[in-house]
This record gives C-alpha cells, structure tokens and sequence, in this order.
C-alpha cells in the first residue's frame, strides 16, 4: 500500500486540494495527509473557508473538480439512501454526466484497435462528431455495411486506468479513515466504497452493459408497447458497444410530444407498465428511467435505452418484499420489522425498541391514506430512511429500485398529473403475493428448507467430533457479556476489601479488649506490666473511628 501511495503521489495530492478548497481541511488532517502532502500555506489557511454551502453542495463540487471517477460515484451513491444521508443523495442527484467529448482521432485508433480493422471497412460511414459525450465514454452514430444505422458507444481513453487508480486511493483512505475515525468504523466505510467501486468497474465493461440490453430485450418479446434497440455483437467488445439506431422523441421532450399528438395518459401508463413489469414480474429492471433514457416511437412504443445500470431483484428478495407489502396493508409493525430483517443486514448494537418505534410512525403516515395517493417510491425510500437511521444494510438492489421507481413517478405526474400509478401497481402487487402463496413456491420453499435443515442433520455428527477434540484439548473458550458487568465487579471488589478490613479490624478490637481487661483486674502479664493499655486502647480506638469516617466520607463521595 506504502508503494501505491508513492506511486500515486499526485493524484492524492489533488485529491486533499480538493477537499482543503471546499472545506473539509479537518479530514485532510485526520487522515495526515496536510503535513505529509506538503500542502502549500495558502491553501491550509484556507481550509475552514466554506462560503456559505451546505455540505452536500461542498460533497458536490468536490466530486465534480476530482472527474469521471468521482462523479459516477456520486452518482451511484445518489441511488443509495440506505448508506447516504438525505440531504447529501439530493446533491448528489445534480452531478452532471456532460463533458466535452474526445477527439475523433482517439476514436477512430479505439475501433481500429477492438474490432480489428480500418474504419472505413467495418463501416459504410461513421460521423465525426459524437451525439452525446459522457466522463466514461461518447456515443458516434454510424452505419454498418448492411447500411443498418447504429449507435457507436466508444469509452474515452486510458479512462480504465485512470479509474482504477482512483479507486485504489479510495480503498486506501476508506481503510485509512476506519483505523483513525470511529465514524468510518462504524459506517463500514471500506464495504461501502467496495460496492460502488463494483458498480462503476461493471460499467467499464460494455459486454455487460450488451448482456443486459440483450436480457432486457428479451423480456419484452412480443410486447408492442416496449422496444429495446438490438445489439451488434460482431461489433462489441469491452471497450466499444454498437446497437440498433432509433429514431424517436425524448420522453421529456413534452412540447415535441404534444405536436406529434401522443396521448399523455397512454404515454404514462405504458411507462408504469413496463417499469412494474420488469421490477415484480421479470425481477430484471433498469435502474435510471429518467426522461433522456426512454425514447417515443411514431406508434407510441416506448425505446428504453443505456443499460449500464440496471437491477435484479432476487427470489429472496422478493420473498421478504412480498411480505413487508403483506404487514404493510395488515398495519403489523411486528410484520414490517421481520420483513426488514429479512431483507438488511441488522447490526448487533440496533436498538430493537427505536427501531420499532420509527416503523410505528411510518405505519401511522400511511394508515387510512387512499391507495390512489400512495407514493410507491416514497414509501420505499421512507422505508430505507428508517434502515439508513438504524445502520441496516439493504440490498442495493432493493435501493435502485426506489429509486427507480421515484423516477418513474416524477415522469408521469409530468405527463399526466390525473395519473394514479397505483391503480397499475395494484395488480402487479396482488399477482406479487399470489405467486409467492402459489402451491408450487409453498413446496419449493420447504423442500429447500428440508433440505438445508437435512444438511445440518448429516454434519452434525462430524460437528460434535470437532467439538468433542476441542473439549479434550482444553481450549473452548466461553464468551459471556453483560451490561454494566465492569461496574458490577469494581463494586464487589470494593465490598470484599470493606469486608477483609472489619474482619481485621473486629480481631484487633477483641485483642486490645481482652488485654485491657486483663489490665484492669491487676493481672496483666509481665510483658505488658508497665505499659498504658487503657491510653493505648482509647488512642487505637479513636484511630480506627477517624479511618471508618475516612471511609465512609470516601464512598459517598464517590
């Protein structure tokens, strides 16, 4: 780690500049870097400088200064609420994706370079200047020598590397910061950084993003309503993506729309469908429905296009989601709370009753509300707010899909403010539960569980073997915790030595007792003949009070 350090000495010095400009000199130092940097004097003066922003906005313009990498993070992290503070995830939304686009020398050397030949034979033409530029790659239109038109996605250059360095760093300080700053410890800081840093690497790859596409496409075979752009896979490779072109009108484009006389209400509800669809019924969905993603045809099918980021909502996810929509509509807080156990990583220090007491509230916001004024999207970001507050780690699957699903609210109530979205969710939540209760997924369910129960059966025997070695070798160790335990023990230790000292003290009183005693009959032993016993008695005596006043006075104090 030391030599990645020394390596990349630069990046981590625009790195700490970064936050120093924008105020947060105070983690440049934790972490020692202002000192090690040789940060210059100016910029260390002016690291409290803040200007009036907000952290989220100073969060913001960091990630912008720092580039790609860290913008798409941002990004990424924006459709995470269960890791991300809601103030901070409405900045994060307003990270801009446009840079200006590379030249289209670079491009032309990329595909040369991937597909293996000159531009000119692999294409009948191919524009000099891109449709759209983004900070990992830009999008060329072109057409094949079939004279099909498509669309080019070319990543920018050394983009990978650059990235990859980026990410280094990051998981460099994110163990960093968990060694020096309890905060970091706590949020798992390194875990989270390693989730985003997979996202974005998965985005690096265009053969994902063409599997994807691919999958998506098939869902919606011999729908009408939906068309997904096929790809060119001869045309493929991790660095280049080439699909289908089409031509349509930008879902946002609502003055565009209204010429061409699409109907709104049909516009919306084909939208929800087919959102509803891929999240309840395929399990398979696009993570960013936002208006420039999803494209009008003539007809008015929906194009669904960029499928860097997409989500898969797994059969044990959608188990315990079947079951919070169930505790939802029984108004059961002991329902919500097994379905979010289900669902998240609890910590061992939730506190259950809080925990318990935020579901309450939620619940009550919701009771008796109309299904047609539900929010869908709000409800699940609600939900993972209450995990966020508590440390409960949600899938992150499960986080895109609120995400989504805030989207794709947004873009029909822009489109038809009459629309009621949960008049289309409803059924696809009924058929959620139908087919969770299907005698089928009952049998599935059990045999699984008969058989994971069946597994622990047979190992049990080579268990108790281990166990039993364990015994005999003397080294089973037993872990017990219990609260206030180390004020428990500092209080019998304190009674113990109270104890020992009366005990002391009681033998030396029947001592000094029984030899006064023997002074005062006139028998006293030839020893102690001439010695003051009743003056040396009534002296220890009073010794003895002043010390158990000491005492007393001490323990009340303290």
């Amino acid at each position: 780690m030391i030599g990645k350090r020394v390596r990349h000495l630069g990046r981590y010095h625009e790195i700490a500049s970064a936050l120093l400009r924008h105020g947060f000199g105070m983690i440049v130092d934790d972490l020692g870097f202002a000192s090690v940097l040789s940060l210059p004097p100016r910029w260390r003066s002016e690291r409290g400088k803040r200007e009036g922003k907000t952290v989220g906005e100073r969060i913001r313009l960091v990630l912008e200064e720092l580039g790609p990498t860290f913008v798409k993070l941002g990004q990424i992290a924006s459709t995470r609420p269960d890791l991300i503070p809601d103030h901070i995830i409405r900045e994060l939304e307003k990270l801009q994706d446009q840079v200006p686009p590379f030249p289209f020398a670079d491009v032309r050397q990329i595909v040369e370079t991937e597909l293996g030949g000159p531009l000119e034979v692999l294409f009948r033409s191919f524009a000099d200047t891109p449709l759209a530029a983004a900070s990992l790659g830009q999008v060329h239109r072109a057409v094949l020598p079939s004279g099909q038109p498509v669309a080019v996605k070319v990543q920018r250059p050394h983009i990978s590397a650059r990235i990859e360095t980026d990410l280094e760093i990051l998981q460099d300080l994110a163990m960093l910061a968990e060694r020096r700053l309890d905060w970091a410890a706590s949020y798992r800081l390194s875990e989270i950084v390693d989730e985003l840093a997979k996202s974005l690497r998965q985005e690096l790859d265009y053969t994902i993003e063409a599997r994807h596409a691919a999958a998506f496409a098939e869902q919606f075979a011999g729908d009408p309503t939906v068309y997904v752009p096929g790809v060119f896979w001869d045309y493929t490779t991790k660095n280049v993506l080439t699909m289908e072109y089409v031509e349509g009108i930008k879902l946002g484009e609502i003055e565009r729309l209204k010429a061409e006389g699409h109907s709104f209400k049909t516009l919306a509800e084909r939208l929800t469908t087919a959102v509803l669809k891929q999240m309840f019924e395929y399990g398979f969905f696009h993570g960013d429905p936002h208006p420039g993603n999803v494209f009008v045809l003539p007809d008015g099918a929906l194009v669904f296009i960029d499928f860097g980021l997409m989500g898969r909502l797994r059969p044990n996810v959608k188990h315990h989601l079947s079951s919070l929509i169930i505790a939802l509509m029984r108004q059961s807080t002991d329902g919500v709370l097994d379905a979010i156990y289900g669902l998240g990583l609890v910590p061992d220090g939730a506190d259950e009753g809080k925990l318990r007491d935020d579901i309450d509230e939620l619940r009550e916001k919701y009771y008796g509300v109309p299904l047609g004024e539900i929010s869908l999207g709000e409800a699940v970001e609600d939900l993972l707010t209450v995990a966020f507050r508590h440390g409960i780690r949600i899938p992150s699957d499960l986080t895109l899909l609120g995400k989504a699903l805030l989207t794709v609210e947004g873009v029909v109530e822009t489109l038809d403010p009459q629309f009621r979205i949960m008049d289309v969710a409803e059924p696809f939540g009924r058929k959620l539960l139908k087919d969770r209760l299907r005698p089928d997924r009952v049998a599935e369910t059990a045999w699984r569980r008969v058989a994971d129960y069946g597994g622990m059966l047979l190992r049990l025997p080579d268990s108790l073997k281990e166990l039993t070695k364990v015994m005999r070798r003397g080294k089973l160790q037993l872990e017990m915790t219990a609260p206030d335990l180390e004020t428990l023990l500092h209080k019998l230790d304190q009674v113990s030595g109270r104890l020992s000292s009366s005990l002391v003290l009681l033998s030396f009183s029947i001592i000094m007792a029984g030899v006064m005693v023997a002074s005062s009959l006139g028998r006293p032993s030839a020893l102690l003949r001439n010695v003051p016993m009743t003056d040396i008695g009534i002296g220890m005596a009073a010794l003895m009070i002043g010390w158990l006043l000491y005492v007393l006075f001490r323990s009340r104090k303290f």
